[in-house]
């Protein structure tokens, strides 16, 4: 077993069900023939400076030759890559990535693919990867009233309000679910694909069954980005796979809005804007965030962003906001006056902090927290980040190598970055920061910001630093699957159950307290769902201090502190604390403390 498998098995055996792969059909960036790609020698990459721009340079000489990319560079969709074989010619990619996905099932991992239906790499009658539009020309992609072919995904943007085109789409799932045994399918820039072929694929992959096709397709689940932009924005050229048409289909999408309330700003802000764990209004990084009173008010809202996602950002969820008024999930809104909440049911929202794109979570608590805050402390920003998504209701996604404090050095766009800026050390001695300054064409007007971080040897975990992230997430899956109150299903569920108490105006700042019922004698109108715990109490403490909060509603409870934090290597969370006659919970900074009722026998 090598330390990437056994890191694997760690992760499902505490709870992880599934693997997202990045894309992996034919793509176009990468040679298939290995003897034809260029190196840069690891020991020139290794002797440089932390802070220098050589690094870069020498990477970016060879991107377009080496053996890295993401792969949205899509030329066959139905055929695996075949630089990721042993041998790209004959069967070697089929039977290889049937063999990779069946030993991950093996391990307890269900596998999800990336697939990329919006846009094609090639087009026209000459270009070396344009495959379909040499078919038929014109038909399979996307014009505006000129004629030209639309580009606002990056370049040729497919129309799968086009019959023939959206049957391409349907075939080629149901192809990958039959013959690779894909269990689910993450949709790159869903929103540019039509709603109508969205629910269309589900319907066709939830049709698969054991007895007829050897595979249960109403277990595969699908999800994407269902950002809203391009000619296709406001339904401009049909109803679109966006967030905001998405409710009722089941179909996931990506929670940008507690992604950003959660870190602060957004990847297309300025990367000091501070959010709810790296220090708004608590901890000052010095950039201008207006007033005091304005830095509270972007506090409080973060709040309430961060609140509503953890309720599965459900439009119908009731909560008291920032001003002490009863408003919903869809009532709530963002900085561009949009509702933060979109969804239906639980299983609609994806609910991150970090993915492929833009920073790790990582390299973002370090740009955003101040230059003096230590290691350790940035570190258990990583972690209670992590902590939010882990026990929110909806779906939890997890950006490979956040568990292990990743850095790409600061890159906020990896894509093509080569393995020296993408590199995952899975037995635990480096997390890959400080290896100079990223790549000119994405990052060079954040450098000066940079410089000065990639330099300082302080901002550099230990090993034991990425040994306790490690052991942070694997606490919180387990966690998360002790009790299935973590994972409610429906709507009505998370309404009835999940509530929050340190709301309004004279909130404790950087304080979430979320609780979770179950029915029990003195709440007899409500179902039994687990046999162990009667409610359960989340206490987020952003701040940089020990915070104590009192709620009338939480008192004469028998509550305890969970017995994995009660056992954990971490002695911060092992001193959070509740005292039954008065309410009180003392919870330390930057933790998150989860208390228990054990159900009376």
């Amino acid at each position: 077993d090598s330390a990437g498998v056994l890191h694997l098995k760690r992760l499902s055996s505490a709870g992880i069900t599934h693997v997202h792969l990045l894309p992996s059909f034919q793509f176009a960036g990468v040679d298939d023939q290995k003897e034809n790609w260029r190196y840069v020698d690891n020991s020139i990459l290794e002797s440089l400076p932390p802070d220098s721009d050589q690094q870069q340079a020498l990477i970016t000489a060879i991107q377009n030759f080496d053996g890295y990319n993401w792969g949205y560079n899509p030329v066959l969709w139905g055929v695996p890559k075949g630089s990721y074989a042993s041998n790209p010619n004959g069967p070697y990619r089929t039977i290889e990535f049937r063999k990779m996905v069946k030993a991950l099932n093996h391990i307890g991992l269900r596998v999800v693919l990336d697939v990329v239906y919006n846009h094609l790499q090639g087009s026209g009658p000459l270009e070396e990867h344009s495959v379909l539009d040499k078919i038929v020309p014109g038909y399979y992609l996307r014009r505006n009233r000129d004629g030209f072919i639309e580009n606002s995904t990056c370049i040729n943007n497919t129309a799968s309000e086009h019959f023939m085109v959206e049957r391409l789409i349907l075939d080629d799932l149901v192809h990958w679910a039959l013959n690779y045994k894909i269990d689910g399918f993450r949709f790159d820039l869903m929103g540019h694909i039509m709603k109508r072929t969205m629910v269309k694929a589900k319907t066709a992959l939830h049709s698969l069954t054991k007895e007829k096709d050897g595979v249960d397709g109403s277990s595969i689940y699908i999800y994407g980005e269902g950002w809203d932009f391009g000619e296709v924005a406001k339904n401009g050229r049909g109803i679109n796979a966006s967030q905001f048409n998405l409710p009722g289909t089941q179909i996931g999408s990506f929670n940008d809005r507690i992604r950003d309330a959660i870190l602060g700003g957004s990847p297309f802000g300025h990367p000091l804007q501070q959010g709810f764990v790296t220090g708004l209004l608590l901890q000052p990084n010095g950039h201008d965030h207006g007033t005091e009173a304005n830095a509270k008010s972007m506090l409080d809202t973060s709040m309430d962003h961060i609140q509503i996602g953890m309720a599965a950002n459900l439009q119908d969820f009731v909560l008291t906001n920032c001003e002490g008024e009863e408003v919903k999930g869809s009532e709530i809104l963002t900085y561009d006056g949009t509702p933060v909440a979109y969804a239906s049911c639980p299983i609609e929202t994806i609910n991150y902090v970090s993915a492929h794109d833009n920073e790790t979570l990582f390299d973002i608590v370090s740009l955003k927290t101040p230059m003096d805050v230590t290691v350790t402390e940035r570190c258990r920003i990583n972690h209670l980040a992590t902590s939010i998504v882990a026990l929110s209701q909806g779906i939890p996604f997890f950006h490979s190598g956040d568990e292990i404090l990743r850095s790409k050095s600061l890159d906020r766009d990896s894509y093509n970055s080569g393995d020296w800026f993408n590199r995952l050390d899975f037995t635990y001695n480096s997390n890959n920061w400080g290896v100079g300054l990223p790549p000119q064409e994405k990052n060079e007007k954040n450098w000066p910001l940079m410089k000065p971080r990639l330099a300082n040897p302080s901002f550099r975990p230990e090993k034991i630093h990425i040994l306790a992230a490690v052991d942070n997430l694997l606490n919180l899956l387990r966690i998360r699957y002790s009790s299935p109150l973590f994972r409610l299903k429906t709507e009505n569920a998370i309404k009835q159950r999940v509530s929050f108490h340190n709301t309004g105006p004279s909130w404790v700042c950087g304080v979430i307290v979320m609780s979770i019922e179950d029915g029990h004698d003195g709440f007899p109108g409500l179902s039994q769902l687990d046999p162990i715990y009667s409610f359960i109490v989340v206490v987020v403490n952003a701040s940089p201090k020990e915070v104590s909060f009192v709620s009338p509603a939480l008192q004469s409870r028998s509550l305890q502190l969970h017995p994995i934090q009660v056992s954990s290597s971490d002695d911060l969370v092992k001193s959070s604390r509740y005292e039954t006659s008065s309410g009180c919970f003392v919870v330390p900074q930057r933790t998150t403390a989860v208390f228990v009722e054990p159900r009376k026998t």
